[in-house]
């Protein structure tokens, strides 16, 4: 473990000089723990009492680094009720820096905090957030296109077997990939035999991944709505959102996105189209609790449901549970990886214990104050570390 320092001073120390609003508990030190797939982090406040929270997933150590040099500087010596107003000011006095990795890292900072408040308040957050604790119906998440149907169909009806799950979601089409499958009629193949091979019982959900021009998505979205399917993600390069909106158009079926979009401006044109039926924004890439709890509420007068994207076992998932429980308008289910050490080798070891555990297809919020989660001690002696300090 390697221990560096940056500790904030000069002008932005006396920006944030504590005045007389600042009547809360105040946060003295944010740590981190980082590998370059997975960043945990950690706040202290000035009464002892620590928060976990978590960067977005993938090049984390780059985030981390973003953490400790453009958004904890503005938040340490500030109360915990200062994170709204910090939240909000970081992308303006870091204006010269916009794009995804200043939210990666602020998702860090907005998280441990959300996980403190809720720890000196002794509730979930999900209950600071308007919720409760309680169940939520998960579906089955599937994250491989190298994968035939047969085998993919397989495995995914074992698991619905197996842990009660109702819903699952495949791959169709690439990853950006034009209208060119990940094989040729991997697509056409998929969606029929899934149907046939899983039941009338079991939802079905596709995610494309940007894969599609309109026309090719609005094809393969009419052949999903003749097999039943109702929930088709992302058909369309994601940037493109005129593209979204004609196959919204056309299809009958639910189309969803949003999970890659990180600016509220951009958000505000996708609910006002509206681009998508079900937007899916995720925690992490969007900048944490605090924004993403202002798209939903752009997404409101709508009523525009919302099942936001979370990928992976890392703690995005349970971030999404805390949420989804206290959304007005929540999708129908919470998107759970089935991917095993296999294909995410490093969602492994990560807490004390599984957050994630599936009863009858359905996962838990406990009534645990914060997350309620402690991530393992193991993991964090292995990690990269680093703290920022007030001086």
């Amino acid at each position: 473990m390697t221990k560096n320092l940056y500790s904030a001073s000069g002008a932005m120390a006396d920006y944030f000089d504590g005045g007389a609003d600042d009547k809360d508990v105040r946060i003295t030190s944010i740590e981190t723990f980082t590998t370059p797939l997975i960043g945990f982090v950690r706040v202290t406040a000035e009464n002892g009492l620590t928060g976990w929270g978590q960067v977005s997933t993938y090049n984390s150590d780059l985030s981390c680094e973003v953490l400790h040099r453009q958004v904890a500087p503005w938040m340490l010596g500030r109360g915990i009720d200062a994170l709204e107003t910090v939240i909000d000011l970081i992308p303006m006095r870091e204006h010269k820096y916009p794009g995804t990795y200043l939210c990666r890292a602020m998702a860090g900072l907005d998280t441990a905090i959300w996980d403190l408040r809720g720890k000196m308040a002794g509730k979930p957050v999900a209950a600071l957030l308007g919720g409760s604790a309680g169940d939520l119906r998960a579906y089955a998440s599937s994250m491989r296109r190298d994968i035939t149907p047969e085998d993919e169909a397989e495995r995914l009806k074992a698991l619905c077997d197996q842990f009660g799950f109702d819903a699952c979601k495949i791959r169709v089409g690439a990853e950006c990939g034009k209208d060119i499958d990940e094989w040729p009629g991997r697509s056409e193949a998929i969606i029929p035999h899934m149907r046939a091979a899983i039941g009338d019982k079991i939802a079905l959900l596709a995610d494309a991944n940007s894969g599609f021009s309109p026309a090719r998505a609005i094809t393969i979205g009419q052949m999903m709505q003749d097999a039943g399917f109702e929930h088709f993600e992302e058909p369309c390069p994601y940037w493109e959102l005129e593209q979204t909106a004609e196959v919204t158009r056309h299809l009958h079926i639910d189309v969803t996105g949003g999970e890659q979009d990180y600016d509220l401006n951009q958000w505000r044109r996708i609910i006002a189209m509206p681009a998508v039926d079900i937007i899916q924004p995720d925690i992490l890439y969007l900048g944490g609790i605090c924004r993403t709890m202002q798209v939903v509420d752009m997404a409101k007068p709508a009523q525009i449901p919302v099942t936001p994207h979370c990928a992976n076992l890392s703690l995005v998932t349970l971030f999404t549970m805390h949420l989804m429980r206290a959304l007005p308008f929540p999708g129908k289910y919470l998107e759970l990886s089935i991917e095993g050490a296999d294909y995410y080798p490093w969602q492994y070891g990560l807490y004390t214990h599984d957050p994630y555990t599936v009863r009858d297809g359905k996962v838990t919020v406990t009534d645990a104050p914060g997350w309620g989660v402690d991530i393992n001690p193991a993991w964090l002696a292995k990690s990269q570390y680093k703290i920022s300090t007030r001086d």
